[in-house]
């Protein structure tokens, strides 16, 4: 018979119900009723006999018997334990706790005790002292020497003084043969000290001696070998070893090998081996860890492959790992350099989004980035949430940051931040340094504040702050922009009483203040000081004023002088050679020479471009002179083109710059009134500024009505 409403609700009351308890209950079986409801839908089962014994009453003494030897004492014969006070505040943490302890030094040991006496003994004597007299006095009642403990708790002692672990290790080895072996935890140890104090020799000695000696290598072996390379800079040894391992003892790498590995390889530039090498990591299980995805990213912003910055994002994603801070600092610097600013403060963004917070060296790549794509805006805000939260700040960040003012023409906000620097009273702000002045000396003599950029260079020497060989170069150039020759000569013969070594830049200043001389008098000057620097520039300098000099001995010393140079100086070099040429009013020919042997060089190999409806001239990495030069051939080069009656595009366009940076030079306008001198009918475009265009009727025109030759020579 099917239960009815109120039998079921009763059924219900008494299984979730427990039954009253009293005092006596504890002391007496409880007699428990077990519910059960049937399989079968519809039909009803009989409750249980009272005489049946409950299932609790069955297990109660299986359960007092199993578990221990004897039974289990009744609830009330237990011993009440004492009550323990918790802070609420301050709860009791879990036995297993996820934060690292702290490894205590090997003479906090407390089995190091009998050892003190020596420890002490081993701290007095000289680093490169012999440990075999003070290691045998004390160990004398000992014939067969220190335990295998004492051994490793002396090794660990010694890891700040690779000397000493050496000299240490080579004791225990020369014990006799009875004491307990050498195995390889104890070259190990050895090897840890030799690769924090940089000693590469040493450590591939002792390994070969392991091999020599036949004392296994293990994969912590390997792994400070491999690592103990990587921080010497020998990458081809790391690889050495990395084939060692997998060759002579078939080990597999650790997570810490693979790592060391991948940025040898990423030193090395060997992409491709660094991709198979991870392929071949994930694909034996292994996870990468954020040292590893930090090498993938500075190595794809190394190569400007954006490609690549993208796969490391997609491969953190699918591993589920979340970038640290130095996973962003990476990816941050990757992505400046593949110049792509507006990931890079999306990037900076979601960083402070998911809660980690900017370090120096974050905010100093985002600096570059902003500085480099001239993001004012960008760099303002950057400024205006550094001093609101009062980030860090050391010396490499305020230096960028002020030459990412000079970049975007902040003075007013670099000012600020370098007064700052000097006042005592900001001591979140470290102190200026000879690269924050040369910062400031070069955002003042960009400006043209020629007297404030000198001020600040006096400024230096008088708090005894050695101006480098940057501020020394920026302080000539902007004297001579000043036309204050006789100044920048001063202080370049003062620098060299100082000792100051010029470099090929310094050189590359002296050039263009021999350029930017109004007098023969004042060049003069100049050469006379810029010989005891490099005596073949004076000449070649002076081969370029003589009439009498032939192509062949001026490409002769030319080609000398640029071989002589570094790769980056030498198309600056050409433009002030070029300058020189037009400026001193040396032999018209000149000028279009070395314009000439420099583009056989490949100096100028990009400054045209041809399409079938339009040619251009690209002059924006060209000072005033070489960019006349420029234009003067390429209009030569069209006249012979039109003479030889060969096919001619529709237009032609000539690229300056827009020149709207604050501190530019002003390409443009100089070479608007060349134009204008000329006569040539380019006129400034309306779409694009800093580009000239003309149609080719015009420019046809132009050449036919005119003397092609003169005008071009002129």
């Amino acid at each position: 018979m099917a239960p009815t409403a109120a039998s079921a609700s009763a059924s219900a009351f008494l299984f979730f119900s427990p039954p009253p308890r009293s005092r006596s209950h504890l002391h007496s079986k409880p007699a428990a009723t077990i519910l059960c409801s049937s399989a079968t839908a519809g039909t009803g089962s009989a409750p249980a006999s009272s005489s049946t014994p409950s299932l609790s009453e069955q297990l109660q003494p299986l359960s007092r018997t199993l578990l221990h030897d004897k039974p289990t004492p009744a609830a009330a014969d237990r011993p009440t334990p004492e009550p323990t006070w918790v802070n609420p505040s301050r709860p009791r943490p879990t036995v297993l706790s996820l934060r690292r302890h702290r490894r205590r030094s090997p003479s906090a040991h407390p089995s190091s005790a009998p050892l003190q006496p020596l420890l002490r003994a081993i701290r007095a004597l000289p680093e490169d002292a012999d440990l075999a007299a003070t290691l045998d006095a004390f160990f004398s009642p000992q014939p067969q020497g220190p335990s295998a403990s004492d051994a490793l708790l002396l090794l660990n002692y010694l890891h700040p003084s690779w000397r000493k672990s050496l000299s240490l290790l080579a004791w225990l080895r020369a014990l006799p043969s009875d004491s307990f072996p050498l195995d390889t935890i104890f070259f190990n140890v050895a090897l840890k000290s030799l690769r924090a104090a940089r000693q590469w020799p040493h450590a591939e000695r002792l390994a070969l001696d392991m091999i020599d000696s036949g004392v296994p290598l293990d994969n912590i072996t390997y792994s400070t070998l491999i690592t103990a390379a990587r921080r010497c800079r020998h990458f081809a040894k790391a690889v050495e070893w990395f084939e060692r391992m997998y060759a002579a003892d078939g080990l597999l790498p650790d997570e810490v090998t693979y790592s060391a590995v991948l940025d040898v390889y990423a030193q090395l530039g060997m992409r491709e081996e660094v991709l198979a090498l991870f392929d071949r990591a994930r694909g034996s299980g292994w996870t990468p860890d954020h040292v590893a995805f930090a090498v993938l990213a500075k190595m794809f912003g190394e190569a400007g492959d954006y490609d690549g910055i993208q796969f490391v994002f997609r491969e953190m994603r699918e591993v589920g790992i979340k970038p640290n801070i130095f996973v962003y600092n990476a990816l941050l610097e990757a992505l400046g350099k593949t110049g792509k600013p507006g990931l890079a403060r999306s990037l900076f963004e979601e960083m402070t989004t998911q809660g980690v917070d900017p370090n120096a060296r974050t905010l100093t790549a985002l600096a570059k980035i902003y500085g480099r794509a001239r993001w004012g805006r960008d760099a303002l805000q950057l400024w205006d949430r550094m001093r609101d939260m009062k980030l860090p700040a050391d010396n490499i960040l305020c230096n960028t940051l002020l030459s990412m003012c000079a970049d975007v023409g902040l003075v007013a906000e670099a000012e600020q931040l370098f007064n700052n620097m000097k006042d005592p009273e900001c001591s979140h702000v470290p102190k200026p340094d000879k690269w924050s002045y040369t910062a400031m000396i070069n955002i003042y003599g960009s400006n043209g504040d020629t007297d404030r950029a000198l001020h600040l260079f006096d400024e230096m020497l008088e708090g005894g702050i050695e101006p480098n060989i940057m501020s020394y170069t920026i302080v000539i150039q902007c004297l001579g922009k000043a036309q204050r020759i006789q100044q920048a000569v001063e202080v370049l013969e003062a620098g060299l009483e100082k000792g100051l070594k010029p470099d090929d830049r310094l050189c590359g200043c002296l050039l263009s203040v021999v350029a930017l001389s109004s007098s023969g008098e004042q060049m003069e000057t100049v050469l006379s000081s810029l010989e005891k620097v490099s005596q073949n520039l004076v000449r070649l300098i002076r081969m370029l004023g003589e009439d009498r000099v032939g192509v062949d001995d001026l490409t002769k010393e030319l080609k000398g002088v640029l071989n002589d140079a570094a790769p980056e100086v030498r198309r600056p070099y050409c433009n002030c050679l070029i300058d020189i040429c037009h400026n001193h009013g040396f032999p018209p020919q000149r000028a279009r020479q070395v314009f000439q042997l420099a583009q056989t060089y490949g100096l100028y190999n990009k400054l045209h471009s041809r399409k079938d409806e339009e040619w251009s001239l690209d002059l924006r990495s060209l000072s005033v002179g070489a960019a006349k030069t420029a234009f003067d051939d390429w209009m030569q080069t069209v006249s012979e083109r039109l003479v030889q009656q060969k096919p001619l595009p529709e237009s032609f366009s000539v690229y300056t710059g827009s020149s709207t940076h604050k501190f530019a030079q002003g390409l443009a306008s100089a070479f608007a009134s060349h134009l204008e001198q000329m006569a040539v009918p380019f006129h400034p475009s309306e779409s694009h500024v800093g580009s000239f265009i003309s149609s080719r009727d015009d420019l046809v025109s132009w050449l036919q009505m005119s003397s092609s030759s003169a005008v071009i020579a002129g």
